[in-house]
């Protein structure tokens, strides 16, 4: 995708330059990543990985962006417009003045093979070209330490200059005046300057040509990686830049999927529902692999499952989490960070995630039913073998015994605990399908077994999650919970799942129930009641994601099809959506970039499109 910056398109989130908003760029190799601005400033990154320190911070330093960030900045800039390289996570933004001038600044984390292994350092790399005239232009590079605590210290060489930021020390090695850089003076540029901020440790070779082999080596692997997808026809532009996105949120070395790359964007303005979204929660997982196994890119799967596996091994048979670190960390305390002012000054900004704590049965099924394909797919390197089933049982018993069990449900309400119908549905989802692989591996008992429990965790779901509104009970619909009549949006699921037929009058029933109750114009809530926090202000994206997919399965596609567009038009300028949408201002909010929202886009644009025969 390579739309231009247009400050008075409907998806520009705030047109103000001083006030941060999610007009933003991902960049990044599976090991780190990082966002830019709409003015080519780097505002948030975290090193070692997503989840560590983060040095660039002025994203949520409130109003004060002069630090923490890594920008250019023009003399008499007029404009920026920004898009990516075609087909890979390489963001230009070109920057224009009012004499004319401009110049071009090209961001990237490198990414390609070397060796006989993916090169990924903890690496920024960005090269700046003058395109016209003469521009003059200075660096703001002021990385700070310790969750914005202090500015790094920093000594220097001839052509390097070292950021110490506590147990972490980061060298930018440069071919530009390193002496302008520190004193922060404008400077002439008069031909391409190259930037490679990384380990701290001599750069080997010229960095003009070392960083320009690393931009067309990482450029080619992007290209490489999305030429094996398998895209729609319609909406190819948007799936792909939701891929790269998905691929960028998965922390390679473990195979874990990270929820989102920010920490405390709020969910709706001064809502304090502020948390940290840089941890692998097992149920955005699964809705992320198997978005991207939509699309052929099995390799985010197979890692994925390698990180699953090392899950449930810990686990010895016991209780699984709801989500863990990238390095399978289950203890994640929750603490604010002081010294940083939140996203617009709306503290607090939260470092780790109690929801760690948390009762979620819902994710016993999420572990099964990716795992589950590698008994199936013989394209994958790594077949399932008879040890994983016997290990995946592991993971189905405590479906089996927590199905009719209380939790705090996938949203996650942290005062209370019900039955959720979503948790009973993804424990009878575990046992149906371990039921499926007993079968096709040749264990006719052991399927026996799993076809008797998804049997009776599908009666105890009809007997007690069924709300009746009619004398002869057929009539009603299906509730939130088996203690209560509230509706929820994750309802929708339950034909995704395969619990029931697009057809079935329950189904129907529900779904026209939940259209009326949670649907709020183009836009759907999760849910319309009260939780810990008040009453919800904003939509869920996903939610409204599956919506248009029920409009579908109603044979609705006319008006899924509009609703489709009119959720791409909100999109950032990147092709980026965060989790939560304020349905009366359309305004984004919530982490960003949120792999649950993207997840919609690729899921919708696979369901809608027209087929390739019509082209063929």
């Amino acid at each position: 995708m390579t739309r231009s910056l247009d400050t008075n398109s409907k998806s520009t989130q705030n047109p103000e330059p001083n006030i941060p908003s999610l007009e933003l760029w991902p960049i990044g190799n599976c090991q780190i990543s990082g966002l830019i601005d709409k003015a080519a400033g780097l505002v948030w990154g975290c090193v070692p990985r997503v989840d560590g320190d983060p040095v660039f911070c002025a994203l949520l330093n409130g109003d004060a962006q002069n630090a923490g960030v890594w920008r250019f900045e023009l003399e008499g800039q007029t404009s920026a417009t920004q898009r990516y390289e075609r087909n890979t996570a390489i963001l230009i933004t070109r920057l224009e003045a009012d004499d004319g001038s401009a110049a071009e600044i090209y961001d990237f984390c490198p990414r390609f093979e070397r060796s006989g292994r993916m090169y990924r350092p903890v690496a920024y790399t960005r090269i700046v070209r003058p395109v016209a005239g003469t521009p003059r232009l200075k660096t703001n590079l002021r990385p700070k330490q310790n969750y914005g605590a202090q500015l790094a210290e920093t000594n220097h060489g001839t052509n390097h200059i070292r950021y110490v930021m506590g147990a972490q020390t980061m060298r930018l090695s440069t071919d530009a005046p390193v002496g302008y850089i520190l004193e922060g003076r404008s400077f002439r540029l008069e031909s391409d300057q190259h930037f490679f901020l990384g380990p701290d440790e001599p750069f080997v070779g010229n960095v003009r040509s070392e960083v320009r082999r690393m931009e067309a080596q990482t450029a080619k692997y992007w290209k490489h990686w999305t030429r094996g997808l398998h895209i729609p026809l319609e909406w190819q532009d948007e799936v792909i830049r939701c891929a790269i996105a998905l691929k960028l949120c998965q922390h390679e070395e473990t195979g874990a999927i990270v929820a989102a790359l920010t920490t405390s964007i709020p969910e709706a303005a001064h809502s304090e529902r502020n948390w940290d979204y840089r941890f692998c929660w097992i149920r955005d997982s699964y809705y992320t692999v198997q978005a991207l196994n939509r699309l052929g890119a099995l390799d985010v799967l197979e890692k994925y499952l390698a990180y699953l596996r090392n899950i449930v091994d810990g686990a010895k048979g016991g209780q699984i989490q709801p989500l863990y670190s990238v390095m399978g960390e289950s203890e994640l305390n929750e603490v604010t960070a002081a010294h940083l002012a939140g996203y617009r000054g709306m503290g607090p900004v939260r470092r780790g995630n109690a929801a760690y704590k948390q009762i979620q049965h819902d994710c016993y099924g999420q572990i099964v039913l990716p795992t589950a394909q590698g008994f199936f797919d013989s394209r994958m390197l790594r077949m399932a073998d008879e040890g994983d089933f016997e290990s995946l049982e592991q993971v189905g018993e405590m479906a089996w015994a927590m199905h009719d069990q209380p939790d705090a449900g996938l949203w996650e309400f942290r005062t209370r605990e019900e039955v959720h119908t979503y948790s009973a549905v993804m424990s009878w989802a575990a046992c149906d399908r371990l039921a499926n692989v007993a079968e096709h591996i040749g264990k006719a008992e052991r399927a026996k077994l799993w076809r008797v429990r998804a049997d009776k965790v599908c009666a105890k779901i009809e007997a007690e999650a069924w709300v009746s509104t009619g004398e002869g009970g057929d009539e009603g619909h299906y509730g939130a919970s088996f203690e209560s009549d509230y509706l929820d949006a994750s309802l929708l699921q339950m034909v995704e799942l395969r619990f029931l037929s697009p057809g079935n009058p329950r189904f129907q029933s529900t779904f026209a129930a939940i259209e009326k109750e949670l649907r709020r114009g183009d836009h759907m809530l999760r849910y319309a009641k009260e939780d810990d926090f008040g009453a919800p202000e904003t939509a869920f994206n996903v939610c409204t994601f599956w919506l248009i997919e029920a409009l579908h399965l109603a044979g609705r596609d006319d008006e899924a099809r509009t609703l489709f567009e009119t959720m791409l038009s909100h999109r950032t300028q990147s092709g980026m959506l965060s989790e939560d949408l304020d349905y009366k201002t359309d305004e984004l909010w919530g982490n960003f970039p949120q792999t649950y929202s993207l997840v919609g886009v690729i899921n919708c644009a696979g369901l809608l499109s027209k087929s390739w025969s019509e082209v063929r």
